[in-house]
């Protein structure tokens, strides 16, 4: 092959603001644009559906706050702080300190769950599912572009490597150290991003190919497969996000998506083997 290893040295931070100094950072454009491009499919959606509006403002509040409450009391409750695990417990002030980092992305779906309960109780008064069916169809390109930005952060990268489009990590400082000691690793950021990319575009074709919103669970069963076998199976390339999982067969990640894959396959088995809904979109506006 051509490729001989790839020298990574990209910058965390994109630019800094003049006159205030502040520091903009990959991470930040990635959730921003992330929310972005989620808000423009789903209105398409809305549209195509002739949903009333209002629903779809107060959905985006309660998973932008869903989404970045849980990811971060994900990340401090599974995994703690360097390894950890009661830290936060002991002190739950340090839990507000966001601008740290730790962030789960666990902890993030599971915030947006809860909070669809809450909206479809007290918003549409439809079901779950059928909120969720519309809201994951953009979610794997969201998830895709945060994989990215961990890859602009030299961080959750893999094992070393000699695969030729291994990356050397330079700005990360556990690449200098054991067990890596300065090896090519695997860009994992890459591998999961690309996955989600796939899962992004499946969703797209089962909701406007095959009106498969019209199956409730079966779109939102798909992308629990897809976004969480992923993990599992990526996380065997990776190198231990905590000190904690070094001994551990499974890591915490392939624990917490073994649930979310097996609930993925009951919502797709109950979607396909369910009739699907006679409601069509020119009726669906209320």
């Amino acid at each position: 092959m051509i490729l001989s290893f790839i020298d990574w040295k990209a910058d965390p931070v994109a630019f800094t603001i003049p006159g205030i100094g502040w520091d903009v950072r990959w991470y930040g454009l990635a959730f921003a644009l992330g929310f972005i491009l989620g808000l423009w499919i789903v209105s398409k959606i809305w549209k195509h559906e002739k949903l009333n509006p209002v629903w779809m403002d107060k959905l985006f509040i309660y998973v932008f706050i869903a989404t970045v409450v849980g990811a971060r009391l994900g990340h401090c409750f599974f995994y703690g702080a360097d390894g950890d695990i009661f830290y936060y417990f002991r002190n739950p002030v340090a839990i507000l300190k966001i601008w740290q980092g730790g962030l789960a992305s666990h902890g993030g779906t599971l915030g947006i769950v809860i909070a669809v309960y809450i909206y479809s109780k007290k918003v549409t008064h439809k079901s779950m599912l059928w909120t969720l069916d519309r809201l994951v169809v953009p979610v794997g390109f969201v998830a895709a572009l945060i994989r990215l930005a961990n890859l602009m952060n030299s961080e959750i990268y893999g094992r070393p490597t000699t695969l030729p489009w291994g990356f050397n990590f330079y700005r990360s400082a556990e690449w200098h150290l054991p067990p890596i000691s300065g090896q090519p690793c695997h860009p994992t950021q890459i591998y999961e991003a690309i996955c989600y990319i796939i899962t992004g575009l499946i969703c797209m074709w089962l909701y406007w190919k095959k009106d498969a919103y019209k199956r409730q669970g079966l779109i939102f069963g798909v992308f629990f497969i897809g976004i969480f076998t992923t993990r599992f199976f990526i996380e065997f390339l990776k190198n231990p996000q905590e000190s904690f999982e070094a001994s551990m067969i499974l890591n915490m990640g392939q624990l917490l998506s073994i649930p979310f894959i097996l609930a993925g396959i009951w919502f797709t088995y109950k979607g396909l083997t369910t009739p699907p809904t006679p409601e069509s979109p020119s009726k669906s506006k209320k």
